[in-house]
């Protein structure tokens, strides 16, 4: 295994490609071509139990303003190398991908025929340069259940808004899986005051989207977390454009659906995602399952594509006991070809949890204190009716479900009840919500209005307003959280401290402090 001190010694470059033995440096025979063409690390995702994408970008200049790193108008043939083994003595597959220039320079190897439950270790080739080598893992075979799942997750990283210290924390803990839950880039064009420069202005375009990938890829932390463990990623609204909603933009210019098509595109460029997942124009299917074994599903959904439009005003924001429109039975935050595909998975699953990763808060949570009442119509509370499906299915099919989620820069978690207005009323599940990579700044332990907001929500247990992610271990007896903070991502390096953990119960949907 790749060991804490070589991964850490130097960045993600140095360190991973000392711990393999492997010196990126130039071929000595010839002037290469191409000059230091990895700068965007490697990747891998989506693990099944005989297989693994791995991933790369070729780019000699990450924040060349046209979003093609600075590469030659060329395709370029990628070679990729498998092994058992760090020091790729026990080489078990090898192959040669290319890089072209209308995907941007990126590869993704597909492979299947693997062995399950396994470690591996990849690397890449191109004309004389060798890349960083990443650590990957198949999933267990089906029927297992003896392999435990280590999965850490987290959200919205702003590259202006502060440094991305929460991503070589989770490398740090060598998780088996990293779930990223939305907004890994954000369009934004400059702030007044940001805390690290960023390339380029508001992502309108195919280059605009390229160029901010490139630059969160370039990033070393984020380097690091990409190659320590594989990944699987949805979106939230910020990969494409704040509070986008369906086919409905938060602003009209440029026309939304081209707009849509060329992010999806660079979306997939940058991730480690399947044949299947591809972009066809502005349509991507992003739903769909990670199996570990026995233990666990990880079903990842998309919560933006397919979502009718904010009840009551049209935009997001809060809104009153006077919108009645949330509870419209035929509202639907997934769509009824995503719901049906959610509610056959969960009828049909033999696992011990069903972990369900997405994007907006899932429990009702009513945010204005006091007598009065406000509620997020970008959450699941403008989207009632579609949350009592889901709500009501987990409870049939008597599924161990938790409820992964982002977007809220802080971390929350509490208990999905069948009837909010019943205090007594039955939890069918419980939710678990990630801060922020860096959105929002440092934040703070405690606000103001946390003990009122949960005194006023008896059904949410825990706050914590700073950055960072939550780490989990997941064995068919229990699932134990960690609720991982930094105290500051305005400058970098800060450790990481548990700031709560608790410990779930198969058959008991509840949270108990551990």
């Amino acid at each position: 295994m790749i060991t804490r001190r070589s991964l850490f010694a130097g960045g993600a470059s140095l360190g991973l490609s000392a711990a393999l033995g492997v010196t990126p440096v130039r071929a000595a025979a010839r002037r290469a071509p191409l000059s230091d063409p990895f700068q965007l690390g490697i990747a891998s995702g989506e693990p099944a139990s005989d297989g693994v994408v791995l991933w790369t970008r070729l780019a000699m200049d990450p924040v060349a303003l046209d979003g093609l790193g600075g590469m030659p108008a060329r395709a370029v043939p990628v070679q990729w190398e498998l092994a058992k083994d760090e020091g790729f003595r026990r080489v078990v597959r090898r192959g040669t991908e290319v890089a072209r220039p209308d995907a941007a320079h990126s590869v993704h190897v597909e492979l299947d025929g693997l062995d399950p439950g396994a470690e591996y270790f990849y690397r890449f080739r191109a004309e004389g340069e060798i890349s960083p080598a990443g650590r990957t893992l198949t999933a267990p075979a089906p029927g297992s259940r003896s392999r435990a799942l280590d999965l850490s997750f987290t959200s919205c990283a702003d590259y202006q808004a502060g440094w991305f210290t929460p991503y070589r924390r989770m490398a740090e803990d060598q998780p088996d899986l990293i779930a990223f839950l939305g907004d890994y880039i954000y369009e934004y064009g400059d702030y007044k005051y940001p805390v690290r420069d960023q390339a380029g202005g508001e992502c309108l375009d195919l280059a605009g989207y390229r160029l901010r990938h490139a630059q969160h890829k370039a990033d070393p932390e984020s380097q690091l977390a990409h190659a320590i463990a594989p990944w699987v990623v949805v979106w939230d609204d910020h990969d494409i454009e704040n509070a986008w909603a369906g086919d409905v933009p938060e602003q009209p210019d440029p026309p939304f659906l081209r707009r849509r098509a060329a992010a999806f595109q660079a979306y997939y460029e940058n991730m480690p995602l399947r044949r299947a997942q591809k972009p066809n124009g502005s349509s991507l299917r992003l739903h769909r399952s990670i199996r570990w074994g026995e233990v666990a599903n990880l079903h990842l959904l998309d919560t933006r594509q397919y979502r009718d439009l904010y009840a009551c005003t049209g935009r997001s924001g809060t809104v009153g006991a006077d919108c009645l429109e949330r509870f419209e039975p035929n509202r639907t935050m997934l769509g009824q070809e995503q719901e049906a595909w959610l509610d056959a998975r969960l009828k049909g699953s033999r696992a011990t949890w069903d972990l369900l990763g997405q994007q907006v808060f899932f429990m009702e949570m009513d945010w204005t204190g006091g007598a009065g009442k406000g509620w997020s119509n970008e959450g699941w509370d403008g989207y009632v009716a579609s949350r009592n499906r889901l709500t009501a299915a987990i409870d049939a099919y008597r599924r161990n479900a938790v409820v992964l989620t982002g977007d809220v820069h802080s971390h929350w978690a509490g208990e999905v009840k069948r009837d909010y207005a019943d205090p007594e009323s039955k939890s069918v599940a419980v939710e678990l919500v990630t801060t922020s990579v860096t959105s929002a700044g440092n934040g703070l332990d405690e606000y103001p209005d946390t003990q009122n907001l949960l005194a006023e929500n008896p059904h949410v247990k825990f706050f914590n307003g700073r950055r960072g992610y939550v780490r989990t271990r997941i064995t068919q007896k229990e699932m134990k959280v960690d609720f991982r903070s930094l105290s500051r991502v305005t400058e970098p390096y800060a450790p990481a401290y548990t700031s709560g953990s608790f410990v779930i119960e198969p058959g008991r949907p509840q949270l108990n402090p551990a």
